[in-house]
């Protein structure tokens, strides 16, 4: 049996944005029980040359839009990175989310030998797209996901593996 490049991807993409909107419920939560300021939270960094957790969480929705997009071959739309408190970034993953669901099968299917560019301020990056998602769009949303997870967790937020994986 074979995955198509869409079960690859826009599924895949969907559970990730689900789970990670789930952690930031729970960090909400836990900012109004502690009574902790939530901006401390949704600020954090294990060290102060990374990007706060906020950052984290709209990465990961950026490597997800783009990657949906690119596949798609169009381009992904742009959006602010504005976001600081957890409604805010709630609202971020449900607007992903939404853009994700607008994809089906024929766009994305067949897009393995697609050629990708993308800009960076380091120069460019060239892709195929299976090598693309595979190799770039969904390390980076399980690094970027994972690293919001940690960084709450590291605050004491009750987090578990189940809160970043999800339910089966």
């Amino acid at each position: 049996m074979t995955i198509s490049m869409y079960q690859a991807s826009i599924p895949v993409f969907l559970r990730a944005l689900d789970n990670l909107a789930g952690i930031m419920d729970t960090g909400a939560a836990h900012a109004e029980a502690k009574k902790i300021d939530p901006l401390v939270l949704t600020g954090a960094r294990l060290y102060p040359d990374m990007y706060p957790m906020s950052r984290q969480v709209q990465i990961a929705c950026d490597m997800v839009k783009g990657g949906a997009a690119r596949l798609a071959g169009i381009e992904p739309p742009p959006r602010p990175d504005t976001e600081k408190t957890f409604a805010e970034l709630k609202a971020r993953i449900e607007w992903t989310a939404a853009f994700l669901r607008r994809f089906d099968a024929d766009q994305i299917d067949g897009s393995e030998d697609r050629p990708i560019v993308i800009k960076t301020p380091f120069g460019e990056l060239n892709f195929a797209g299976q090598a693309y998602l595979l190799g770039f769009v969904l390390p980076n949303l399980y690094f970027h996901s994972t690293t919001a997870y940690n960084l709450l967790r590291h605050a004491g937020v009750e987090l578990g593996k189940r809160d970043f994986l999800g339910r089966a």
